[in-house]
């Protein structure tokens, strides 16, 4: 259990982060769907370019994982309907709440206990989906 604290110290961290950025000001998000600011454009720019940058940085140091095999990004199946589907319905469940899912867990901490019933029904989708994948198309 130990050895954990420090992620979490990590999580808390990034949360304030996110919280003093206003990437989880609902207002913010309101405000990127109408495509009346840059805001939230730029903190997920800055998150994706950050993320290639680290990700080609740990290739060429040939970082390791926890279980020693040699860091990669695994190969998704081909489709285009199913990304479309899934990123229209993740988009929609984005503009409705006003977060996206790590989000949802930092207003918790902020005191905004009705997030409660969105992080609920986001565990009811996921849920939903697992009963259900078998028989959907992918």
């Amino acid at each position: 259990m130990g050895k954990y604290i420090k992620f979490l110290g990590i999580g808390i961290l990034f949360g304030i982060v996110l919280v003093k950025s206003e990437a989880v000001s609902w207002y913010r998000i309101f405000e990127m769907f109408k495509f009346q600011s840059f805001h939230m454009y730029g903190i997920i720019g800055t998150a994706v370019t950050t993320g290639i940058i680290l990700l080609l940085l740990s290739k060429q140091l040939k970082v390791k994982t926890i279980t020693g095999e040699n860091l990669r990004v695994p190969l998704k199946e081909k489709g285009f309907i199913r990304y479309i589907a899934g990123g229209t319905i993740f988009g929609l469940g984005w503009a409705l709440c006003g977060a996206c899912p790590g989000p949802m867990y930092i207003l918790v901490g902020t005191g905004i206990c009705s997030i409660l019933i969105v992080i609920a029904a986001a565990l009811l989708g996921t849920f939903t989906y697992g009963f259900f994948k078998d028989k959907l198309p992918h």
